[in-house]
């Protein structure tokens, strides 16, 4: 359950070494200071791509000392809600939890950027998949695999990454999301019938 996931451009999911809980404790670690250890982590790699590590393992030591954040949840008005945790101009971070109700799924897409997600509660299938551009269809994607993460579990994905979430069981789904800054003209919602791809 507590394991560590990177997905590539190509939907390929592949397990991580996993830190250990009790070398990530730190009381009290506070959330300001998560923040600033992340911003400091990325200000030591020219991609943000190849801190994916040490986000992830930032990510996780805020799961496992934080008690605030396992607390904060949106309230439930649609199939998929979000809490911003921190939102200020300028700021190239999101940092929310988002829920979805049970059964619900997203539909196909990446992020444009680079992202962690924990999950904090209920299970998810996360489907992978890749681009196979056709003549005819360059937005082609065909299945890569899929994985069911359990709290606990934290994945990270680079820009290119495409994927669907659907939330299993009878709890909602719950996950804390770490995205970089997103570029618009890179984030795509897919159409795996129609082969098609639309900005999202």
């Amino acid at each position: 359950m507590n394991q560590d996931w990177t997905v590539a451009a190509d939907g390929q999911c592949q397990p991580c070494p996993t830190p250990r809980e009790w070398d990530l404790l730190e009381t009290p670690y506070y959330f300001h200071r998560f923040l600033t250890e992340v911003e400091d982590a990325l200000k030591l790699v020219a991609d943000p791509c190849d801190g994916l590590p040490d986000l992830r393992r930032l990510v996780r030591k805020l799961v496992v000392n934080s008690y605030w954040l396992r607390t904060q949840r949106p309230e439930p008005t649609a199939e998929s809600t979000f809490l911003n945790l921190y939102d200020e101009i300028g700021f190239p971070l999101t940092v929310q939890i988002e829920t979805l109700n049970p059964g619900a799924k997203s539909t196909i897409h990446n992020h444009g950027t680079w992202g962690i997600v924990a999950v904090l509660q209920g299970e998810a299938k996360n489907a992978f998949w890749q681009r196979l551009p056709q003549p005819n269809f360059p937005d082609k994607i065909s299945t890569a695999g899929e994985q069911i993460l359990e709290p606990g579990a934290v994945i990270s994905f680079v820009p290119a990454a495409i994927h669907s979430v659907e939330a299993l069981g009878t709890d909602p789904l719950v996950t804390f999301n770490l995205y970089g800054e997103t570029d618009p003209k890179q984030r795509f919602e897919f159409d795996a019938i129609a082969h098609s791809a639309k900005n999202y």
